[in-house]
């Protein structure tokens, strides 16, 4: 949601000391400040929870002055899955403690690295008449850097975590509660719980507009968690947008962006669609990362782009496809920005496959399963984009190229993912659901 923000003004008064907030979060960077949601009264007056430098805090000033500063010790550093987090506001607590709690997938926080709490029944900023609150952002700044699903605002109780999630008996993994039961207040919301809605899902009608920016809808969500680029592992001269879904390296030197999730030997088909976004420099392929957890140095070489090293291949914008340290021009079309390249990975058979605009390249097709041999990997294959003084953008299975939609959409029989060509039979995205087909 960068530079992306949801407003709207209450219509109403309701509890100025009790309130609760919960929403399932993905980040895609750490930031300094990060809003996650505001209500605003006038300068120098308002409440905020954001994501500071990876702590979460709540903030709020009266007068200019801090009457609220609790934020966690902990540091949410994972892009690649979503954290649950609720903030309960009650001011009327006795023990000060009490009157702010930050649970994080239902674990409350009590190891604090702030903690100027809300005088006695003090008025939180919260539930006023005419007050503006935002969401994903701090109006047009601070923008919160991620995606946020099931985004609930209750007026006039402090609920637990308990009320929006449940730590499942067999995994021990902390799930979604889809339909809580709660009293929303006069102001209380529920947003962004069906893809990119932000019409209230509650029976308030406390409805927001979009401020600024673009909403996009994304498959990735709580229950199957999707591929993107991982910003802790990549070439230093990149950076990321898009919710890590897009790649852009500048200073006259390639750069390779690689996946969060990755591709075992023996473990699935996987299909994935990338398109470029700025430049012509640029490839796609897959990244062999090793088992020991150590990544090899040579594959993060400013230099260096995906193919030129062992056990990589890609099929860059000249129409060549690279396969550790050699290339072939046989049988590959060149490409631009305006050809979507789709890429097929067969780890059962350890093939791999790429199609321009849904022509499969050099007569190699899944359906043939005469794809391009690839070595197996010492540890796991990552999907790369490598770009020099160029973006592109990938494709998961969010059905969304940088912030624009595909055009169509292709069949997929797996039924996970949206992509603008047809996924092979046997294929499925590169997702958690897609991983334990």
């Amino acid at each position: 949601m960068a530079s992306t923000y949801l407003t709207k003004t209450n219509s109403g008064t309701g509890s100025e000391t009790k309130a609760t907030f919960s929403a399932w979060i993905k980040i895609s960077n750490f930031g300094d400040d990060n809003t996650i949601f505001r209500e605003y009264e006038s300068s120098g007056n308002y409440i905020s929870i954001k994501l500071k430098s990876g702590a979460i805090q709540v903030y709020g000033q009266n007068n200019s002055s801090a009457f609220v500063n609790v934020k966690t010790e902990r540091l949410l550093r994972d892009f690649n899955g979503w954290y649950h987090a609720v903030v309960a506001i009650d001011s009327t607590q006795s023990t000060a403690a009490d009157r702010i709690k930050i649970y994080i997938n239902g674990v409350q926080e009590t190891a604090l690295a702030s903690t100027t709490y809300p005088g006695s029944s003090a008025n939180c900023k919260i539930n006023q008449n005419n007050e503006v609150q935002t969401i994903g952002g701090a109006g047009s700044s601070e923008y919160f850097d991620g995606y946020l699903s099931h985004v609930h605002w209750v007026d006039g109780t402090a609920y637990a975590a308990s009320t929006f999630g449940s730590t499942d008996s067999t995994t021990g993994e902390w799930k979604i509660n889809t339909s809580p039961t709660i009293t929303m207040g006069t102001n209380g919301f529920t947003i962004l719980k069906d893809g990119n809605t932000i019409t209230d899902q509650s029976s308030n009608s406390n409805n927001f507009s979009l401020g600024g920016g673009t909403l996009t809808k994304s498959e990735d969500c709580p229950s199957n968690v999707f591929a993107t680029l991982n910003p802790v592992i990549r070439s230093s001269n990149g950076t990321f947008a898009s919710g890590n879904n897009k790649f852009t390296t500048s200073g006259g030197a390639w750069g390779s962006g690689f996946t969060t999730l990755g591709m075992f030997n023996g473990q699935g088909k996987y299909y994935m669609e990338f398109k470029g976004a700025s430049g012509t420099k640029i490839g796609y392929g897959i990244s062999d990362f090793k088992q020991d957890g150590v990544i090899d140095r040579t594959q993060r070489d400013e230099t260096r782009y995906c193919g030129e090293y062992a056990n990589s291949y890609a099929y860059h914008y000249g129409g060549n496809f690279y396969y550790s340290g050699s290339s072939t021009s046989t049988g590959y079309d060149s490409f631009t920005s305006s050809n979507v390249i789709g890429m097929a990975v067969d780890m059962d058979n350890l093939k791999i496959y790429f199609h321009k605009d849904g022509v499969y390249q050099d007569s190699k097709n899944p359906a043939s399963n005469n794809g391009y041999t690839i070595v197996a990997p010492e540890g796991v294959y990552l999907p790369t984009i490598c770009v020099e003084n160029a973006g592109a953008a990938a494709n998961f299975g969010n059905g969304v190229f940088d912030t624009t939609a595909i055009s169509s959409e292709g069949t997929n029989a797996s039924g996970i993912g949206k992509f603008e060509y047809d996924v092979p039979t046997g294929y499925t995205a590169l997702s958690t659901k897609g991983l334990n087909l």
